[in-house]
């Protein structure tokens, strides 16, 4: 199961902290995957989720444990030269990631074998079936938690 941080948050939103590396470093610490808000500018990436903000290099880029969500088309596109695990998306229900997963919004029908269920708690029930492959909340610490008793029963 893949238990991924919403921009590095563990325990709730926090966007004075959101997509800052030192946070996302912290989650990674953790033992977290993280999803991270990315730009390119000008041939540069910046993390930011409503503008860029923090320059980052490709090297910082190439953590396994990264789900990049790309914020604009040129970010995108770039990221289409790598292998990295990157996706972009507007209003959509669902989406591929670039490595073949589903991106699935809140009260979206799941699938077992690839579905990353996104932001449980924005939707009003959660989904104890885990019919699931991935969670990603600002609430992860949490989540993790609550998987793992799941599991246990």
């Amino acid at each position: 199961m893949f238990f991924i941080s919403h921009r590095g948050n563990l325990n709730g939103s926090n966007k004075k902290e959101e997509n800052k590396i030192e946070y996302i470093n912290e989650a990674l610490k953790q033992n977290f995957d993280v999803e991270i808000d990315l730009w390119f500018i000008n041939k540069n990436f910046f993390l930011g989720h409503d503008k860029p903000q923090y320059k980052v290099d490709r090297k910082f880029l190439k953590n396994k444990k990264f789900w990049i969500h790309t914020k604009n088309l040129d970010c995108f596109y770039e990221l289409s030269k790598s292998n990295l695990n990157y996706f972009w998306h507007e209003n959509d229900k669902v989406i591929f990631t670039s490595k073949g997963f589903f991106w699935n919004f809140p009260g979206t029908k799941l699938n077992k074998k690839n579905s990353i269920y996104v932001l449980p708690e924005n939707h009003k029930k959660f989904n104890n079936s885990l019919d699931y492959i991935g969670i990603c909340s600002d609430y992860i610490a949490k989540y993790k938690k609550k998987i793992q008793n799941i599991k246990k029963k």
